[in-house]
């Protein structure tokens, strides 16, 4: 796998190119953004970490330069620990966000999940859904099939990670799916501590596809265990 290591920490850059070099993948570093987003246009990784406070362009800037021709997973490398700033790079296009100082075996599962979901995404032996499967809840249609949503006559765009959180909650509809079923689904690991992703993901779902996120009637939480998906019209709703 080639990853580019945008980020203007050398010895985060020196550390992480370690790392990856280790376990067989070829690194290719920036240390600003304009040199990230030029590294990311001629040498096309297949994975992009991306530091959001660097020299010459943002990480933010970064991010929204290769969504305008790529759809290369985008992981977010920061200390900056703000939900305003976690929610502005997941709606720039990031795929996933990780706050330093973390565990390095919790970066490599969510490395190996992103490389998953996008090879299942656009490779020749993804197994795809029944094209029928398509599933209805309030003004929005969800095609398993093409992974594409629909809002009224308008499309939505999810990031892979929202897509696969969105997904696990479609073939569980009406059940109760654990923080733990979503971690192993969309990470590949149910050892994670901070809750505070899933919450995240929750959110920018509801806010994408919920008539009133703040009063939320199919994608719900049920308090301390996890997440259910209301397809009809429930008689309460609950945040």
């Amino acid at each position: 796998m080639k990853v580019l290591i945008a980020d203007d920490d050398a010895q985060m850059v020196r550390a992480l190119g370690l790392l990856l070099r280790a376990r067989g993948d070829e690194v290719i570093a920036a240390r600003d953004g304009a040199e990230a987003l030029a590294a990311a246009t001629t040498k096309h990784p297949d994975v992009c970490l991306v530091d959001l406070g660097m020299p010459r362009m943002s990480g933010f800037e970064v991010i929204e330069g290769v969504r305008a021709f790529s759809q290369v997973p985008i992981m977010v490398i920061s200390g900056r620990t703000d939900s305003s700033d976690k929610v502005r790079a997941l709606d720039a296009g990031a795929d996933d966000y990780v706050t330093k100082p973390f565990a390095v075996d919790e970066l490599l599962a969510r490395l190996r999940a992103l490389a998953r979901r996008s090879r299942a995404a656009g490779g020749d032996h993804a197994e795809a859904p029944a094209p029928e499967a398509v599933v209805r809840f309030g003004s929005v249609s969800v095609d398993l099939a093409s992974h594409v949503v629909e809002r009224g006559q308008d499309t939505v765009r999810l990031t892979p990670t929202e897509w696969k959180f969105l997904e696990v909650l479609v073939h569980n509809a009406g059940r109760l799916v654990t923080r733990q079923m979503l971690y192993r689904e969309m990470w590949g690991t149910d050892d994670i501590q901070d809750t505070g992703y899933l919450r995240l993901y929750i959110s920018q779902l509801r806010r994408k596809l919920e008539a009133d996120p703040a009063h939320p009637v199919h994608l719900l939480t049920e308090q301390g265990m996890g997440y259910r998906l209301v397809l009809g019209e429930p008689g309460l709703s609950r945040e």
